[in-house]
């Protein structure tokens, strides 16, 4: 292997160390979302063990990056983002951001509202922002029940239990903004 090829895999552990710390993930929950066991991560982090692709696409999928920003390669000049929608619990989450920590923007689309909406409220760190695209939108927050339509937005601590969803018979399309806290808790996979 020549040295520039070493000098990659050299600097890819200091990045997933940076990325998961970003989040403020433990290796324990990123062995949990990855497949990988925390000694491996650890070891992938500290330089210890050279990284295999296996063990990077589950690692780039779980941060949210591209495969190119963990080893570092070098920028095509594009700077178009390639969504890849991801399903969680029913919605359609498509990232529009790219960088690891921070706010992060979300198109998220809600399905349309069955003949029953059963609302599992749920609270996590962090606050959140939503705009509405298209469509209406049914927001509880704590006692109260909100519905939006398209051009209005809300902010709220998400601490407060709450829950979005389409309130009508189609699907409804919102922009969200949220931090790592948010991410985790609208991204995380999905338990029974």
């Amino acid at each position: 292997m020549d040295d520039t090829a070493e000098d990659v895999l050299a600097g890819v552990g200091p990045r997933l160390r940076a990325l998961r710390r970003a989040r403020n993930a433990t290796l324990a929950a990123l062995a949990t979302e990855t497949g990988l066991t925390a000694s491996t991560l650890s070891r992938l982090e500290n330089g210890r063990l050279r990284p295999t692709l296996e063990q990077l696409l589950p690692l780039a999928r779980a941060h949210g990056v591209p495969l190119d920003d963990l080893v570092a390669a070098p920028p095509t000049g594009d700077p178009r983002i390639h969504l890849r929608p991801v399903r969680r619990a029913g919605l359609v989450m498509v990232p529009l951001t790219r960088r690891a920590g921070g706010i992060h923007a979300y198109k998220v689309i809600y399905p349309p509202a069955g003949p029953t909406t059963t609302t599992r409220l749920r609270t996590h760190e962090g606050y959140e922002w939503f705009y509405v695209l298209d469509g209406h939108v049914r927001f509880v927050l704590g006692e109260q029940e909100f519905r939006l339509g398209t051009g209005e937005a809300a902010e709220f601590d998400t601490r407060v239990p709450h829950w979005i969803g389409s309130a009508g018979g189609r699907p409804a399309e919102v922009l969200a903004l949220f931090g790592a806290q948010g991410e985790r808790a609208h991204l995380a996979p999905s338990k029974g």
